[in-house]
């Protein structure tokens, strides 16, 4: 099944396999997708991903990170902010923080996809794609 929101469902697959503490998920792939990943991977909120199949079967298999003995997932929350009926952008001066920096914000600047604290560093404003904590 084909999703017009691309980076919605990619964070609802990653969301509900961590509730039941899959140590895997697949994700259609995208560059978008992708680039979210590495952010994700960067900032150790999983373990590592790869990319599986080719033409339109490609998939990214994400590899989920969780803490203890009881597999408590690394990531808590997933929230969609900018949505295909709703663009949220951001300049550089406005970034959000996220739970006062505990947590990202994933930004899509015209300098790549990053996190709110890379792009105050690199002094790029952009859309605010996710908040994750």
């Amino acid at each position: 099944m084909s999703s017009t929101d691309t980076i919605s469902d990619m964070l609802t697959r990653i969301r509900n396999a961590c509730l039941v503490r899959h140590p895997t998920v697949a994700v259609p792939s995208t560059r978008m997708t992708r680039s979210i990943a590495q952010v994700l991977k960067e900032e150790g909120f999983i373990v590592d991903y790869e990319e599986t199949g080719e033409g339109i079967k490609r998939q990214l298999r994400i590899a989920l990170k969780y803490k203890g003995r009881t597999r408590q997932p690394i990531i808590k929350t997933l929230k969609r902010v900018s949505k295909p009926g709703l663009r949220v952008y951001s300049n550089r001066k406005d970034l959000p923080r996220v739970l006062g920096g505990i947590g990202i914000a994933i930004i899509s600047t015209s300098k790549g996809i990053m996190t709110d604290r890379e792009a105050r560093r690199q002094n790029v404003g952009g859309e605010v794609l996710c908040y994750i904590w």
